[in-house]
């Protein structure tokens, strides 16, 4: 798995990796590059209006590759995840799967040394991609970006795609408010300490519902935030999510990673994952059934306080599940 190391910005690292990157999530739809010029300008005024640092980046990776659907993948949002916030023998970590339905993501992952005002941080990210989604900054705090549950707004599983359609267009419609993605990497350049990263992630406006899970190098520092445009629920115990509420409601429908139905497969994950609290374990024995599952394409393993990455890219193994693609250490 590729280390790079940029100054402050994260450009196209490899055009190549980033091309490779673009056609694995749009080459599959019959009418991918359709999608992609249609959707481009909408996403581009959306982020222009978002107030995002990171426009001028977006675009110069666009400009960069020279492709249509850059702007659309900056604001696509479709993915799960399970992870876990405990108590491990150097201070708190965190551990985390991510889910893609795209095959050929886990092969591509790579870990970016970046810098911002408060520090170096390490991106576990994917070429050309400009948030974050996952990272660790030694010796200040551990995050990542869990997709929220999608709001419902009929109970009829026939109308299940237009609740996904008028999902996706609420994002697009709001302004002032940024991308989660952009957040958490404003979060790692400026925030000093876990104190410090926990209010800016509960108090700044989001332009999409988000979950976010936060570990500092203290005992204790451990936090889930779950997050509506300008409203943030925290909890302190049980540090541990996937992609649903903690108090499930009807109006929101869990993301669902493998198999079985939103809400079952939410609490399934979830008693996975929260049975590995306080337990150690060598090449991530706790991603088993059902948190690893065909769809996981990354799994990650931090600790601030000791300065510890790991991570591995995983692809379908053809039996249900998934297996190791490419992997990444350092401490």
């Amino acid at each position: 798995m590729p280390l790079v190391d940029v100054s402050g910005v994260a450009p196209v690292t490899s055009r190549e990796r980033a091309l490779a990157v673009r056609e694995v999530c749009l080459g599959w739809l019959p009418l991918g590059g359709l999608l992609a010029r249609l959707a481009d300008p909408l996403v581009r005024r959306w982020m222009s209006r978002s107030g995002t640092p990171y426009l001028d980046e977006i675009d110069a990776v666009a400009r960069a590759l020279g492709r249509p659907g850059i702007w659309l993948l900056h604001g696509a949002y479709l993915f799960g995840c399970t992870a876990l916030a405990d108590e491990g023998p150097d201070g708190p970590r965190l551990r985390r799967t991510l889910d893609w339905p795209f095959p050929g993501l886990g092969q591509l992952v790579e870990v970016v040394r970046q810098r911002g005002t408060a520090g170096r941080y390490l991106n576990v990210t994917w070429p050309g991609f400009v948030g974050v989604l996952t990272a660790v900054a030694p010796g200040r705090f551990a995050a990542a970006i869990n997709q929220a549950p999608m709001r419902r707004r009929w109970r009829s599983s026939i109308l299940l795609w237009l609740d996904y359609a008028l999902n996706a267009l609420d994002g697009l419609r709001g302004s002032g408010r940024l991308p989660p993605e952009h957040l958490l990497r404003h979060v790692f350049e400026t925030c000093t300490s876990f104190d410090e990263a926990r209010r800016t992630l509960e108090t700044t406006p989001v332009a999409r519902p988000v979950l976010f899970i936060l570990a500092g190098c203290e005992a204790g520092e451990r936090v889930v935030i779950e997050r509506e445009s300008t409203c943030a629920r925290v909890y302190l115990d049980d540090t541990v999510i996937a992609n649903a509420w903690r108090r499930l409601s009807d109006g929101w429908r869990p993301r669902v990673c493998g198999e079985g139905m939103p809400g079952e497969n939410n609490h399934r994950r979830t008693t996975a994952m929260r049975a590995w609290t306080g337990r150690d374990s060598d090449d991530f024995g706790w991603a088993t059934t059902p948190v690893l599952n065909s769809k996981t394409r990354l799994t990650v393993e931090m600790c601030p306080a000791a300065g510890s990455l790991k991570v591995a890219g995983w692809e379908a193994d053809g039996r249900g599940s998934a297996a190791p693609a490419t992997s990444f250490t350092e401490v």
